[in-house]
């Protein structure tokens, strides 16, 4: 009867089999994701951006000639043993020869298939003669040969042999255990057992704990779950930041705590130099004990970032350590972000009045200070500090001039080339080419906004309590671009004018500075009164012309008579066209009705095409952002004072102007290469009116280049339930059509027995 063995590998054929798929499981992942990049790519990448962000910090800290670093040759080295290993195993196997074989009694006896039962007698008695055991033969080769000649002269073995592939009928399936034989060897016990308890019982659980310690300390942005309950604390202990307690709360961060983060360090210097940079800042609260917001670490990193703004020369000792502050701020300042809105919502969603959310202004200074942080400029300096030759003395030529009045970044691309030039005048060629590649690398975000509620019959109307989605679409391109598309439009509308006119001073500007003004109110005295309209004219009976005729002494000629008939039969023919018209101009109406509702219909099916074609987009996008992984690398920042490559990031989110409030929370836009769309929901306002909100798109590494457009919103009532439904009404004649049928069968049953009881 047939059954089951499990055997180990003797030979140790099946154990390469094994470990080469193990092997090849492990290295070929490894190589795809641990094979230093190429550093020649890298190279070439910052050699093409050289002419515009040379002068940045992190840019000459990428050109230091790095310290030797093995970790890559080390890398190379493991991958190449790995992949040398898995060719070797992959050979061997190659090269393995198959243990399990069909078997053949024609070749256990040496004849060719289709043999006589003469030439098998005769080839068995010949073997048997020479393997048998008596005469010093072989017992298992004398044994398998009368096995073969069993199989081919006995029928029941031959009809075995045939249906099973042996002899002796059905044989017990073996399975191979692809592990060498020696791992259960008696001998080897003790060896095996010592090596399992050191890989599960020791090094397993080292490895897991570690790992889970680490985990659990810190959050899915890989930041110390520490650092956010600090922040959560003190953000909700004041409601109002300002930017000197929002950088002392930033400052409390467990990153800078070397007790937390072992990246961090404390020197028996930093308290000789920090005192002496405290001395040189000012204006440092020291006597307020507010742990750890006063502790050595932090009061250090607060000191290095004050240093840092104010762009201070600070000692060789301490700029490592300024650095590694630095690195952390944008992420922190995220992480803040994230706090406030998640108390901003802790807020709305309890109704004690003791729960106080935070401001706005304290969500908006968290997003100043992540561009002041990355451009090394204070809250109030002028946008302009960050382009390269420009400094605080330089300003003042550019800003206070008499003719132009420069202000912001964009005042100074909108400018023509030559007033351009004659402005920074104080600067040599290259170093103008300089600022103006600079100048032209900077973006320019634009915004299109549309707000509907989508999964509603009518998804521009707005209605009481309604999920409102506001569809942003971010356009990026580069002060260049949109500077070189103005100037030309500008060119072919000029047109010779005065020097000094008004018109010419709106054309030498940009677009983005002309603001859309509304409709011009007419002067009173100029508006239009409206025409009264002359009332119709009365149509004169004809008796009463026939009396005026006889008062003029008209009448009683025959001649006079027969014009009168005349004049009735041309009347008479004037009534007909008169009612033929009448019928045709009403025949014209009801055509033109028609038409009117044909055209109402179309319309009204292409509104519904229109707003099916929206829901199936919306579902689109949301399907391609979970399908999706787009990457964070976006277009490097120019920064001269950041020690890191920044990308562009930017914050969008919707706020009440006017009320100070937060309608939708801030979405952290990562993504913006070229174009990006972004949703924005939002509860509608729960009363029907106007409501004006604003839409701000803020930049986390610039100052100066934020967005802001007017969001108009006209929430009305919410309709009524419906009581009654035409699919409802549908349904029950259903359902009472098939009461009825249902009633009819019924009723046609009961008469049939009748009938045949009768019978």
């Amino acid at each position: 009867m047939a059954g089951q063995q499990f055997q180990y590998d003797d030979s140790g054929n099946t154990f390469f089999y094994f470990l080469t798929s193990f092997v090849g499981l492990i290295v070929i992942p490894a190589t795809y994701y641990l094979w230093p990049r190429d550093q020649n790519a890298e190279q070439i990448r910052l050699k093409n951006i050289r002419k515009v962000y040379g002068r940045c910090m992190w840019y000459r800290l990428r050109l230091l000639k790095p310290q030797p670093n093995i970790i890559p040759t080390v890398k190379k080295i493991v991958l190449l043993a790995g992949w040398a290993l898995f060719l070797f195993l992959a050979y061997k196997v190659s090269k393995t020869d198959r243990e399990y074989q069909e078997y053949n009694p024609y070749e256990v006896l040496n004849l060719d298939p289709g043999a006589t039962v003469a030439e098998i007698k005769k080839q068995y008695r010949l073997l048997s003669l020479k393997y048998h055991p008596d005469k010093g033969g072989d017992e298992v080769m004398f044994m398998r040969i009368a096995k073969a000649y069993a199989a081919l002269t006995d029928e029941e073995s031959r009809k075995n042999w045939e249906e099973f592939g042996n002899p002796d009928g059905p044989q017990a399936t073996s399975f191979g255990i692809a592990l060498p034989a020696w791992i259960v060897d008696q001998k080897n016990s003790i060896l095996v057992l010592l090596v399992y308890g050191l890989a599960f019982m020791v090094i397993l659980p080292v490895v897991v704990g570690s790992w889970w310690y680490r985990s659990i300390r810190y959050s899915g942005d890989q930041i110390l779950i520490r650092t956010t309950q600090i922040y959560t604390y003190f953000v909700y202990k004041t409601r109002n930041m300002d930017m000197k307690r929002l950088i002392m709360v930033l400052a409390g961060a467990s990153e800078f705590d070397p007790q937390y983060n072992k990246d961090a360090t404390s020197r028996p210097t930093d308290n000789i130099l920090i005192p002496q940079l405290i001395r040189e800042i000012g204006s440092i609260n020291l006597k307020k004990n507010e742990p750890p917001l006063t502790c050595p670490y932090s009061l250090k990193a607060r000191v290095l970032l004050l240093s840092h703004l104010a762009r201070m020369k600070i000692p060789e000792t301490l700029e490592e350590d300024q650095q590694f502050m630095l690195k952390k701020c944008p992420a922190l300042l995220q992480e803040m972000v994230n706090v406030i809105c998640q108390l901003i919502i802790m807020a709305r969603s309890r109704e004690e009045r003791e729960f106080r959310a935070p401001t706005l202004a304290s969500l908006e200074n968290c997003m100043k200070l992540s561009q002041m942080a990355v451009q090394g400029l204070q809250q109030f300096k002028s946008p302009l500090l960050q382009l390269p030759h420009i400094e605080e003395d330089n300003l003042r030529r550019v800003s206070n001039h008499k003719k132009y009045k420069i202000k912001t970044i964009q005042d100074l691309v909108s400018l023509k080339e030559s007033d351009r030039r004659s402005l920074l005048h104080f600067l040599e060629d290259d170093k103008y080419e300089e600022v103006m590649a600079v100048l032209g690398s900077f973006p320019y975000v634009t915004m299109d906004i549309k707000s509907q509620v989508l999964d509603d019959e009518d998804s521009n109307n707005i209605t009481v309590g309604s999920l409102v989605t506001v569809l942003v679409k971010l356009t990026r391109q580069t002060m260049a671009e949109v500077f070189e598309k103005e100037q030309s439009i500008c060119a072919a509308e000029e047109q010779p004018a005065e020097d000094g006119s008004d018109a010419s001073k709106i054309k030498a500007r940009g677009g983005w500075q002309q603001k859309s003004k509304g409709p011009k109110k007419m002067p009173k005295s100029k508006k239009k009164k409206p025409l009264k309209k002359k009332p119709p004219a009365v149509p004169v009976p004809q008796a009463k012309q026939q009396k005026q005729k006889q008062a003029n002494g008209v009448v009683g000629s025959e001649a006079s008579i027969k014009e009168e008939e005349d004049d009735i039969s041309d009347k008479g023919s004037d009534s007909e066209e008169e009612e033929t018209n009448r019928d045709s101009q009403s025949e014209k109406d009801d055509g033109s009705d028609r038409e009117s509702d044909r055209e109402q219909d179309e319309k009204q099916n292409k509104d519904d095409e229109a707003e099916w074609q929206e829901l199936q987009q919306s579902i689109q996008r949301k399907e391609r952002a979970l399908l999706e992984t787009k990457s964070k690398i976006t277009h490097p920042v120019y920064s001269l004072y950041f020690p890191e490559e920044k990308q562009e990031w930017w914050w969008l989110y919707i706020a009440d102007r006017k009320e100070q409030t937060l309608i939708s929370m801030p979405y952290h836009v990562c993504t913006l290469k070229d174009t990006e769309e972004v949703e924005l929901k939002f509860p509608a306002p729960g009363k029907p009116g106007n409501y004006q909100y604003t839409v701000f798109l803020r930049s986390d590494s610039y100052m100066g280049l934020d967005q802001i457009k007017p969001l108009k919103l006209e929430v009305h009532e919410a309709k009524p339930v419906p009581e009654n439904h035409p699919q409802w009404d549908a349904a029950i004649e259903g359902d009472e059509d098939q009461e009825d049928s249902e009633g009819f069968e019924d009723s046609f049953e009961e008469e049939e027995e009748e009938e045949e009881g009768d019978d």
